[in-house]
C-alpha cells in the first residue's frame, strides 16, 4: 500500500519512511512541497495516503492540499506538523485534511491513525469479490476459483490469499504476514510462512499460467499479474 510522506526535516522524514516500511507499507519521501505535489499528481500508481507537513520549502502544505483537491485528488491526507494552534487545526481540516497530528509525536499513535484512515477508506470501497488475472475470491461465499475451477483452501490458506489479494502488487514482509494471518510475532527460526505459501502456490499457481505469487528475496512476497 503506497504512502507519500512530504517532510523537509531529514531525520523525521527518514524515521517515518523506515517505520512505515517496517510496518509493511510502501512509503515514498519528498522533501519539498513542489516535489511532493509532483509525485501526488503524476505517480502512475496512486497513493492511498499522504502524510503532509505544513511548513515546507517551495509550496507549503496548505497550498499543496488545496491544489490536490482542486485537481480532484481525494486521497486521505494526514497533517503532521508542529503548528499546534486551534486555528491551524481548523484550517487544515477545512481545507480537506482527514486528520491532524502535532509534533513531537509517538510513532505508535501515528501508525494507529494511518491504519484508521486506510481502513476507513477501504471500507467504503471494498468489494465482495476480488480478482487478479483469472483468480477470484468471493468474500461472502468464502470461495476461491481460478480459470473457473473451484479451489479448496484451508482457513489459514484463505486468510493468506485474502491478504495477498487485498494488497496486490505490494511486497509483504514475513513479519507482516505472520502478524496478519497468524496473529503472532515473527520468529526467524520457524518456516511456517514458507510452508503455507508453498502449499498455497501448489493450489492456485502451479496448475495455471501466469504465476501470480512471487518471492522478492530478502524482502518478502507479493501477488501480482506480472503480465499486466
Amino acid at each position: 500500500m503506497k504512502i507519500l510522506i512530504v517532510e523537509d526535516e531529514v531525520k523525521t522524514g527518514d524515521f517515518l519512511q523506515q517505520g512505515l516500511r517496517e510496518a509493511g507499507y510502501n512509503p515514498d519521501l519528498a522533501r519539498t512541497g513542489v516535489d511532493g505535489l509532483h509525485l501526488a499528481l503524476t505517480e502512475e500508481e496512486s497513493y492511498q495516503l499522504i502524510i503532509l507537513d505544513v511548513m515546507l520549502p517551495g509550496i507549503d502544505g496548505w497550498n499543496l492540499l488545496q491544489v490536490l483537491r482542486l485537481n480532484g485528488k481525494q486521497v486521505p491526507v494526514l497533517f503532521l506538523t508542529a503548528r499546534d494552534q486551534i486555528e491551524d487545526r481548523v484550517k487544515g481540516l477545512e481545507l480537506g485534511a482527514d486528520d491532524y497530528l502535532i509534533k513531537p509525536f509517538a510513532f505508535t499513535e501515528l501508525l494507529a491513525r494511518v491504519r484508521t484512515l486506510l481502513r476507513r477508506t477501504r471500507s467504503s470501497t471494498d468489494a465482495t469479490v476480488l480478482r487478479v488475472a483469472d483468480l477470484e475470491i468471493d468474500l461472502l461465499k468464502r470461495s476461491v476459483t481460478r480459470a473457473g475451477q473451484r479451489i479448496e483452501l484451508t482457513a489459514k490458506e484463505f486468510s493468506l490469499l485474502l491478504l495477498f489479494m487485498q494488497r496486490q502488487g505490494e511486497i509483504l514482509p514475513r513479519a507482516l504476514i505472520a502478524s496478519q494471518v497468524w496473529d503472532m510475532n515473527f520468529d526467524s527460526d520457524t518456516n511456517v510462512i514458507e510452508v503455507a505459501i508453498r502449499r498455497l502456490r501448489s493450489k492456485v499457481d502451479e496448475p495455471f499460467f501466469p504465476k501470480l505469487i512471487h518471492t522478492r528475496r530478502g524482502m518478502g512476497y507479493l501477488l501480482e499479474d506480472i503480465q499486466d
